[in-house]
């Protein structure tokens, strides 16, 4: 899996849509094992999503 294929589906995963076609969670929970640039972006894109929405909240 390229890195480009893993940020698109971990968006999808923090987004709670389903996976890209071909992507399962599995090979996804790989490829952020072995890959440190995609698992900080991963926890990026959840912390941005929590912080929005806090600030939807008020």
């Amino acid at each position: 899996m390229h890195c480009s294929e893993a940020r698109t589906a971990v968006s999808a995963r923090v987004d709670r849509e389903e996976l890209p076609p071909g992507t399962t969670g599995a090979a996804l929970d790989a490829h952020l094992r072995g890959c440190a640039e995609c698992r900080r972006w991963g926890e990026r894109a959840l912390r941005l999503k929590v912080l929005a929405e806090q600030l939807g909240m008020r």
